[in-house]
């Protein structure tokens, strides 16, 4: 899941540098992450980190420093997608962007260190998209 995030990324910074046609493939891209990365940490909110705090509560503190940094991320997006309504310029979005994927790459590599190795051992229960997002498909 975070290596289709980090493509996506990939994908909304070269929109941005005009790499694709048209001002709609920046809507695309751009839009399109924000989408898959909010709907990646609402899965992990509700569906995967209350499995994972039920069968490991000692967790809870890890899983509450997750959702902050995903309530920091929404933040950001939320600043991206306002600076497209106002038509911002390459350099902004790139701003924003860089922005995002600096707290989102620190975010990756902490769930990855604290969870992996729980997320091999648990029996998860429901789809993969309810618990980590549309991109998991």
């Amino acid at each position: 899941m975070h290596q289709r995030l980090r493509r996506a990324l990939d994908l909304a910074r070269r929109s941005v540098d005009g790499e694709f046609e048209g001002t709609a493939d920046l809507l695309v891209f751009c839009r399109g992450f924000c989408s898959a990365l909010s709907g990646h940490h609402r899965s992990e909110d509700g569906g995967l980190f209350p499995q994972i705090t039920a069968e490991h509560p000692e967790l809870a503190p890890v899983i509450a420093k997750l959702m902050t940094d995903h309530n920091m991320l929404e933040h950001l997006i939320g600043r991206l997608v306002a600076a497209m309504d106002e038509g911002a310029d390459a350099d902004t979005l790139h701003d924003h962007l860089d922005g995002i994927g600096a707290i989102m790459e620190t975010h990756f590599g902490y769930e990855e260190r604290q969870l992996l190795t729980v997320l091999d051992a648990l029996a998860l229960e429901g789809p993969a998209t309810a618990l980590l997002g549309d991109l998991a498909d």
